[in-house]
């Protein structure tokens, strides 16, 4: 090799390194720019996502959530959510109707016997109260295959299995109050629901619940699964039937607790089903609910939305006594809530409304003391009073 070819190749050699650095930093810059490119890209990619994401949300909740105007008294937040109301009926239902609708000449009373109970199944079991509430109550809904037609108002009996220890013999009967219409929850005339509180006993002495003084039949029911069969009796009871033959009667309920098991059927049958008699109603429904907090409101939602949906035909309060205060101080009972609105009360039951109590009846002595309260506020003996609205059949009770 010559010395002249010796510095060619020297140069030949240098200029290959360094075209081959350039080469490297450009593809080092490009390689930074592409991943500056490529995250970009996946950003944006994110966040149209989300807006679309967000958008639909939103629009779900615009579609979903309701403004509904509230009384003084329902100005608390649950914070629970619990099943909501089924959707209207939109077919006819008149198969299981009297005729004319409101004839009660036809109504079934013990079809099935204490003797000759009807084998029913459990469809479905669910906690219907929030973690604070005082104690645990289920919606219950009971497959009966349409051999126990009922109509609202009515009470069916459950016999629990086993043997009571107190007397050696099968356990008896006991009643609740159906909490849907004769259609059932479904419409199809085969089921019934119950609204059962679970009964225990706490005892102060040993600082917890005593399991041998449960509620036999209550505990029975709530623990049920779907398919477990019940002994079913009734239906019982014609005291808490509506007033249909007068569609323009006003309704005034009052319940405490599991006591809204009859005004359910009485509010569905009004607002939710397709019937001649949600038809031809033109009174107003007036539901008051007695408990002790917000986390305790039975079917709370439902009563809202029909507030928002029929606000000249529905009226709805609540008295929640660990959470409010009467006009005294004092807890809020159903019996203040009554007296707080009293006058109306009065004008409606002088106009013929027909008033219902079902609960506990511990609850009515207060009532009575309210409503004589009243009375006397307005100068009316409230004895003869009483006595004119039971003989005109206005005065319903229910109680246990």
């Amino acid at each position: 090799v010559t010395p002249s070819d010796s510095l060619l190749y020297r140069q030949v050699t240098y200029l290959t390194f360094c075209l081959e650095k350039t080469t490297m930093r450009m593809a080092l810059n490009l390689s930074a720019c592409l991943n500056v490119v490529l995250a970009v890209g996946f950003v944006a990619c994110v966040l149209s996502t989300s807006d679309r994401t967000l958008g639909s949300a939103v629009s779900r909740v615009r579609n979903t959530h309701m403004v509904i105007p509230v009384t003084p008294s329902m100005r608390v937040k649950t914070g629970i959510r619990r099943a909501p109301i089924s959707p209207k009926s939109t077919a006819k239902l008149d198969f299981l109707e009297a005729k004319p609708y409101y004839d009660k000449s036809t109504i079934p009373v013990n079809t099935h016997k204490n003797k000759a109970p009807l084998t029913a199944k459990v469809v479905s079991v669910e906690r219907i109260v929030g973690p604070k509430a005082t104690g645990e109550t289920c919606n219950i809904v009971i497959d009966h295959e349409g051999k126990m037609p009922y109509w609202e108002g009515q009470s069916a009996g459950v016999i629990p299995p086993g043997i009571d220890p107190k007397r050696n013999k099968p356990y008896g009967v006991r009643l609740y109050s159906i909490a849907s219409t004769r259609y059932g929850d479904d419409f199809t005339g085969k089921t019934m629901t119950l609204c059962v509180r679970r009964a225990t006993y706490w005892d102060p002495e040993l600082g917890k619940e005593d399991p041998a003084k449960k509620g036999v039949c209550s505990n029975y029911l709530c623990d049920a699964k779907p398919g477990t069969e019940l002994a079913l009796t009734g239906p019982a009871g014609k005291v808490m039937l509506m007033p249909e033959e007068k569609p323009e009667t006003p309704i005034i309920m009052l319940a405490t607790g599991t006591g809204i098991a009859p005004y359910r059927g009485f509010l569905r049958r009004l607002f939710v089903e397709n019937t001649e008699a949600a038809e031809k109603f033109k009174g107003l429904a007036w539901l008051f609910l007695g408990v002790a907090n917000s986390d305790a409101l039975l079917y709370d939602e439902d009563w809202k939305a029909m507030q928002e949906k029929y606000p000249e035909k529905f009226r709805y309060d609540v008295a929640l006594s660990r959470e409010q205060k009467n006009k005294s101080g004092g807890k809020m009972y159903i019996q203040d809530k009554v007296e707080e609105y009293g006058k109306e009360v009065f004008e409606l039951m002088n106009l013929g409304a027909h008033i219902y109590f079902c609960g506990l009846k511990g609850m009515m002595p207060g009532v009575l003391g309210a409503m004589e309260s009243v009375a006397k506020s307005q100068g009316v003996n409230w004895e003869e009073t009483l006595q004119k609205w039971k003989k005109a059949g206005q005065w319903h009770v229910e109680v246990y």
